[in-house]
């Protein structure tokens, strides 16, 4: 088993997104109920349903002491293990909601997940981006419609047409979301219809 982050890029000068890295998530940690004081337990990620690289945890007031091995290419394992700290804000309906402080160096900046490269940091020290910044913006239009089409209820894919108002959704709700996707819609099929066009003069200049 690769340390973590092994198997993905994770080299500074990549340009790495968020889905790239093996990540932690507080929120997670609190549904699950794993934030107790005085708790004991091991986190794990797993592809085609084999586990591929784990860390164990120890929780204490206020911050959790992560512990695993990793390795870089062909380097030799080494130990990790470091505490970071918790901190929490209130909820406007009642309740806390907790936060990793990230642990590298001079950051501390209060974020809900943080990404596995030789420590967890958050994604500004690694420099990731949102694998929905590098979309295409015709994948992006088409995928913010397809969301808009599972609010509605309706068929995925933008080229199924549309549904019909679910029920209880009021008027004007359906018109504002419809008027959304149709907007999505037309920005896809555009940038489509532009890349076909650029594909077809390039081609072009082959014959």
């Amino acid at each position: 088993m690769g340390g973590i982050g092994s198997g993905r890029r994770w080299r500074w000068d990549a340009k790495s997104t968020t889905d790239d890295y093996r990540s932690i998530d507080v929120r997670r940690w609190k549904r699950d109920g794993l934030l107790e004081p005085d708790q004991f337990f091991s986190w794990q990620w797993s592809r085609h349903g084999k586990v591929v690289a784990s860390i164990r945890v120890h929780t204490e007031t206020n911050q959790v002491i992560l512990t695993y091995r990793h390795r870089r290419g062909g380097e030799d394992w080494k130990d990790e293990s470091y505490t970071v700290s918790l901190d929490w804000t209130s909820c406007n309906l009642g309740g806390k909601r907790p936060w990793f402080l990230c642990p590298a160096h001079r950051c501390g900046r209060r974020v809900a997940i943080l990404y596995g490269g030789s420590i967890f940091a958050c994604r500004h020290c690694y420099q990731l981006a949102y694998a929905s910044q590098r979309e295409p913006w015709d994948d992006r239009a088409a995928r913010k419609a397809d969301r808009i089409r599972d609010k509605l209820g309706w068929e995925p894919g933008i080229l199924n047409g549309k549904g019909c108002k679910p029920r209880g959704m009021h008027w004007n709700t359906f018109e504002r979301l419809t008027a959304q996707h149709d907007s999505f819609v037309q920005i896809s099929l555009a940038e489509m219809a532009a890349k076909f066009s650029r594909i077809g003069e390039s081609l072009d200049d082959w014959i």
